[in-house]
C-alpha cells in the first residue's frame, strides 16, 4: 500500500500565504492603532445644535452614518472646499492621559463658528468621545483620506 500525502510544495505555499495574510492584517492594525501619519493639531468637542451648517444648511442628509463629523478651523476650511472631506483622526496627547488607542474617520460638515476657533478640528460629541476619555481639548494627528 502506498501512502499519498500532500506534496511538500503545498505546505510551503500555505505557510507563505498565511504569513502574507498575517502581515497584511498586522499592517492594517498598526496603521489604525499606532499612527495616522499626518498633520498634528488639536481637537475639541462641540455641542448641538449642529444645524445649520456652512456645508449643507439645514439638511440632515449631510451628516454621515454614525455621527462622526467635524467642523474645521480656517486653516482646513479651504473656502468651503473641505465640505465632505474625510479625515482619519487619532488622539496623541492631552491632560490626564486622555487618549483611547484608536483612530476614527470624520467627515467635514461645517466651518468652526467661534472666532478664533478653539481647535483645528471641532468634533461631534460622539466622534470626540470615540478618541478621548475626557472633555478637555486634546492633541491629535489627522490625515485627509
Amino acid at each position: 500500500m502506498i501512502k499519498v500525502g500532500k506534496p511538500k510544495g503545498q505546505q510551503v505555499m500555505r505557510t507563505s500565504a498565511m504569513s502574507a495574510t498575517f502581515s497584511a492584517m498586522y499592517c492594517v492594525l498598526l496603521f489604525d492603532v499606532v499612527g495616522v501619519l499626518g498633520d498634528v493639531g488639536t481637537a475639541a468637542s462641540y455641542d448641538p445644535p449642529y444645524l445649520p451648517t456652512r456645508c449643507g444648511g439645514y439638511s440632515e442628509d449631510q451628516f454621515p452614518p454614525g455621527e462622526l463629523f467635524a467642523a474645521v478651523s480656517d486653516g482646513l476650511w479651504d473656502n468651503g472646499a473641505s465640505c465632505g472631506r474625510k479625515y482619519r483622526v487619532r488622539c496623541i496627547s492631552g491632560p490626564k492621559r486622555p487618549c483611547k488607542v484608536r483612530s476614527i474617520v470624520v467627515q467635514v460638515v461645517d466651518l468652526c463658528s467661534h472666532d478664533p476657533c478653539p481647535a483645528t478640528l471641532q468634533l461631534s460629541n460622539k466622534a470626540f468621545h470615540a478618541i478621548s476619555k475626557i472633555d478637555a481639548k486634546v492633541n491629535v494627528e489627522y490625515a485627509q483620506i
